[in-house]
């Protein structure tokens, strides 16, 4: 299968025995605006796909499927990792296939609702902040990857040039020199939250 990588950075994921959390969000008035994941599963559906969350311990690994051919259009992987400050949902590739450009989804295309699960995933977990790499292998394929990212709502941490010693250590967690960026999860679900949710009634 001809796949359109997306990356943060390269990890080989085990393969794991498929989970789907359908946990209710928070209590509250933003607890109301955060998707379940059931919401997000079924507003996947909508949208001829379907969504399959992947876990083995801390490592996720999402799946999507197109519901007419079975065929894999797409899937991201990641882990939940404990840190001092709590756990971050880490969020290391997307892979697309190139024909998913062209499908008629949001305007974010496969990887809102591939994201969507990993966020929610996170959620779930007990994660407060979602991290990645916006992998610079190209000036112009990096810039369109922050461009995407900062509208999905992660902000811009440090830019891992190479150029330090700090930076050593981001390339050899991230696997590449890139963008650093974080997003608050919750921040996230409520900012998308009426989109799963009205797709999914």
């Amino acid at each position: 299968m001809a796949l359109l990588r997306v990356p943060f950075s390269k990890i080989s994921i085990p393969e794991a025995k498929t989970q789907l959390r359908n946990e209710p969000g928070k209590a509250g008035e933003k607890g109301n605006l955060i998707p379940t994941m059931t919401e997000i599963m079924e507003s996947s559906i909508a949208q001829n796909l379907h969504l399959q969350l992947h876990t083995l311990g801390p490592f996720f690994r999402i799946s999507a499927k197109s519901l007419e051919t079975k065929q894999e259009l797409g899937r991201a992987e990641g882990l939940v990792r404990v840190w001092l400050g709590g756990k971050i949902l880490h969020l290391d590739s997307i892979r697309m296939r190139r024909d998913t450009l062209g499908m008629e989804k949001s305007i974010f295309g496969l990887g809102l609702f591939v994201g969507a699960v990993a966020i929610r995933h996170g959620f779930d977990s007990g994660c407060k902040k979602a991290e990645l790499l916006a992998i610079n292998d190209t000036d112009v394929f990096h810039s369109k990857l922050v461009r995407f990212y900062t509208r999905m709502g992660f902000k811009v941490v440090h830019e891992v040039d190479g150029s330090s010693m700090g930076d050593l250590a981001h390339m050899l967690v991230w696997g590449g020199k890139g963008t650093r960026m974080d997003a608050d999860i919750e921040e996230l679900l409520v900012k998308w939250g009426r989109r799963f949710k009205a797709s999914s009634k």
